[in-house]
C-alpha cells in the first residue's frame, strides 16, 4: 500500500509494530486556530462567562484529550506523554484564539497525534462553552507545525 504504513502486505488495518525502533525524544507541535464574533471574544476575555475560565477549561481538556489520543484514534499507539502545553494567543482584531499544542516523551513513536488531538479538543471546548452565544464559530486551520525525533528526525511545515 505504497507508503501507508497502517496497512500490511495485504492492505488489511494494522497497529504498527514499533518494537524494533530506538527510543529518542520525541516532539510534536501543532497549531489551529477558532473565529468568532467580537462580543463572544470579549465575553471570554472578561472573564463572564457563566460557565467559567474558558480558556483555562479549554487548556485541561486539551491536556486531558492527548493523554488518551490512542483511545481516539484507533491504530494509535498508546504513549506516555512526558510534557504537553496548550497555549493561546488572542487575535482581538480578527476577533479569533490561536491554539498551540507541543507534545512531548522519550519512546519508540511520535507524538503528532497527541498535539492534533490537544488542539482539537481545545478549540472544540470553547465552541461548547460559547455555543449559547455564537453558533457561527469557525475551527480553521488544525495542522502540525513540527516533529522531531525517530529516523526521520525533525520536520517543520512552511
Amino acid at each position: 500500500m505504497s507508503g501507508l504504513t497502517h496497512f500490511d502486505a495485504e492492505g488489511k488495518a494494522h497497529m504498527v509494530d514499533v518494537g524494533a525502533k530506538e527510543e529518542t525524544h520525541r516532539v510534536g507541535v501543532a497549531e489551529g486556530l477558532i473565529a468568532m464574533q467580537p462580543s463572544t471574544l470579549r465575553l471570554i476575555l472578561q472573564g463572564g462567562h457563566k460557565k467559567g475560565d474558558v480558556l483555562g477549561i479549554a487548556r485541561v481538556a486539551g491536556i486531558m484529550a492527548a493523554k488518551r489520543t490512542g483511545e481516539w484514534i484507533p491504530l494509535c499507539h498508546p504513549i506516555g506523554l512526558t510534557r504537553l502545553a496548550v497555549d493561546f494567543e488572542v487575535d482581538e482584531a480578527a476577533s479569533r484564539i490561536h491554539c498551540k499544542a507541543t507534545a512531548e516523551t522519550v519512546g519508540r513513536t511520535g507524538v503528532e497525534m497527541e498535539a492534533l488531538t490537544a488542539v482539537s479538543a481545545a478549540l472544540l471546548t470553547i465552541y461548547d462553552m460559547c455555543k449559547a452565544v455564537d453558533r457561527g464559530m469557525v475551527i480553521d486551520r488544525i495542522r502540525l507545525l513540527e516533529k522531531v525525533g525517530g529516523k526521520s528526525g525533525r520536520w517543520r511545515a512552511e
